[in-house]
Parts: C-alpha cells; sequence; structure tokens
C-alpha cells in the first residue's frame, strides 16, 4: 500500500515517518515540507538517518497514492480537504480539524467558523478503543488530541458502567511535556524558560475538553493543563464521585470490562513498588496507554489515572492504528515497540 505524509517536518510527521518505514505492508512514498523541499528527511528527522532516501517535495507535487496522513498546522487541512480527496480514496487527518461533529461545538472552542462544516459529518472519530468497527469501514479518520485521549482513557470505564452522572463536575489534571507544543520554538518553550517547569499552561479552556465531553457524553468536564520536565508524555488524573461507593475490587472489575481484550491498553495497579500507577516516562515511543485507579473511602472520590506518550497514542501511533484498521491488516502491524528501561 502506498502512503504519503503532507507535513511531515513536525514531531507528529516524523513519528508518522519512522512507523511507516517499518510497517511491514505499507510504503512510504512522499513527505512534504515546504520550507525542507529537496532536503533529506533525515535533516529534520536525525533518528531516520540511513533508514530511507526520501527528501521533502512540496505539497504541490504530491501525487496519487492508497492513503494520505496529514499533519499540517491546525486550520490548513479543512481549508485544502477537497484538494486532498482527489488525491487518495482514504485520508488520515492529525490536526484538530476534523474531531468535533458539531460545527457550532467547533466554532464555540475554536472562536472561528469551521472553514469545511459539510466534511465534519463524514469524518469518524480516530480512538479506536471508542470507534473501532466505523473507522475499519471510513474513508476518512480524524485525529485525536492527545489530553482529550488520555482524559477518555481515565474516564472510560466508571462512564460505561452508567457510574457517572452526565450533569455532575468532574476535574481533571493534564500533565503535559514539552513535545506538545510542537516543533516550532517560541519564547515559552525557548530551554531557560522551559526547563524545570511546573507551569499551568491552561487551568481553564482548553480545547480538547470538548472531544471528552463529545466522548464521554459528561457534561461539566473541568481540565487543566500543567506543563512538567518531560519531552514525551501526558498523564491525565481525574476526580469523579461516583453515583453509589466503589471499592478497589469494583474498579478492578469496571476496568478490565473494558480494557482486557484491548491490544494497547494496560491497568496498572500494583500494590508495591515504585511504578505502583501509570508513568508517562516508560510508554516513550511506544503506543500504550497504562489506566490506573486509586479510592479515598473517606469522601467516596475515585481517581482514575491514564498516562501515554503524547506524540505516539495521543497522535502518529493511534492514527497507523487507524490504518491498520482501515485496510484490513493487524491492529498491532508496526507498533509492537514496548519502549525502555531505564530511560
Amino acid at each position: 500500500m502506498r502512503v504519503a505524509i503532507v507535513g511531515g517536518s513536525g514531531y507528529v510527521g516524523g513519528e508518522l515517518a519512522r512507523l511507516l518505514l517499518a510497517h511491514p505492508h505499507v510504503e512510504l512514498v512522499q513527505i512534504t515540507s515546504e520550507r525542507l523541499v529537496g532536503k533529506p528527511i533525515g535533516s529534520t528527522h536525525p533518528n531516520l538517518r540511513g533508514h530511507t532516501s526520501l527528501q521533502y517535495v512540496s505539497a504541490r507535487g504530491v501525487e496519487p497514492c492508497d492513503l494520505l496522513f496529514l499533519a499540517m498546522a491546525h486550520g490548513e487541512a479543512a481549508k485544502q480537504i477537497d484538494h486532498y480527496a482527489n488525491l487518495a480514496p482514504k485520508i488520515i487527518d492529525c490536526s484538530a480539524d476534523f474531531r468535533l461533529s458539531d460545527p457550532a461545538t467547533y466554532e464555540q472552542w475554536y472562536g472561528e467558523a469551521h472553514p469545511a462544516p459539510h466534511w465534519l459529518d463524514r469524518f469518524v472519530y480516530g480512538l479506536p478503543e471508542v470507534n473501532r468497527e466505523a473507522i475499519r469501514s471510513a474513508r476518512y479518520v480524524s485525529g485525536v488530541g492527545c489530553n482529550a485521549t488520555a482524559t477518555n482513557f481515565a474516564l472510560l470505564p466508571l462512564v460505561r458502567a452508567g457510574m457517572l452522572d452526565p450533569q455532575a463536575d468532574v476535574i481533571v489534571e493534564v500533565k503535559v511535556g514539552s513535545s506538545e507544543g510542537g516543533a516550532q520554538s517560541s519564547d515559552s518553550s525557548h530551554h531557560p524558560e522551559r526547563s524545570g517547569v511546573v507551569r499551568a499552561f491552561a487551568p481553564t479552556g482548553h480545547r480538547h475538553t470538548a472531544e471528552v465531553m463529545q466522548i464521554t457524553g459528561l457534561q461539566r468536564v473541568h481540565l487543566s493543563i500543567t506543563s512538567v520536565e518531560l519531552v514525551r508524555g501526558a498523564v491525565a488524573t481525574a476526580h469523579v464521585f461516583p453515583r453509589e461507593p466503589l471499592d478497589e475490587k469494583a474498579l478492578w472489575q469496571l476496568f478490565r470490562a473494558v480494557y482486557s481484550s484491548e491490544p494497547f491498553v494496560r491497568i496498572v495497579r500494583e500494590r508495591t513498588g515504585m511504578h505502583r500507577l501509570p508513568e508517562p516516562k516508560l510508554l516513550s515511543g511506544t503506543n500504550f496507554v497504562d489506566v490506573g485507579f486509586a479510592t479515598d473511602p473517606q469522601t467516596g472520590r475515585v481517581v482514575t489515572i491514564a498516562a501515554l506518550d503524547n506524540l505516539m497514542k495521543g497522535a502518529a501511533g493511534t492514527a497507523v492504528q487507524c490504518m491498520n484498521l482501515m485496510w484490513g491488516f493487524d491492529e498491532q502491524d508496526g507498533l509492537a515497540f514496548v519502549g525502555l528501561h531505564p530511560l
């Protein structure tokens, strides 16, 4: 199968290239960057040196292929979707352009009207653990927000069991690494300013909140994002008060009911040791999401946790997982890396 990446110089584009170059059923034929035309991919993704002879081409030179990955800046895919739909029968867009199904909700959270609202209902939200069967038959699949994905994994067992009142307040704190800010540098990502921080990046109003509400049906999700000393990784810690008291045994049952058959979800809840609960550092470069939980019997509060690599399960890894489903490959093809320890 011939695939191409539009917008390949960023971190997500680089991860897509790494995964696709090693995929057993895929040939990566083109990768684009307007400012790097003619330069080898390894000039921006040095881990791929000697792994491919591909050079960047202009998006204007993209040729027809079997599937296109779009990894452009926010808003660009929506503006050009008709053009790209003529180049490939199937598209996976890694941006936020087609994640929300309702144009009014998009405008509410992104502050502008959607450039192509008639395309929104053509895209399937690309989280296999939620939309697996729809993705199998889809032509167009959206990406997922990394913070939303971690939050959704933390909440889904209780949501599916009907343990959360849709009108109840759900508080979620997500700690994230610097790669979430993208490959372009800024004042806030300058090393003396970013290194060592625990910075409240978005205490309220983060756009990924809308994805969580869309997937879970919860109406009062309060998402806060904090930047911490990581490069890769996100960990969501959700604080909820279920409809009825839940002890640890009950939570094990709920989490196993949802995740026991999921190839990329691991329940992490150990009684002893330093790795008792999910930790994003251990997931660097993998498509796994680790989930866990704790209870507070005195108050009835349940804390659920999900950790992932924001560039993998929060972006490129999930996109390749969707590609596997769309083409009938084994869902785990090209995604077998289990990470490194120590790291």
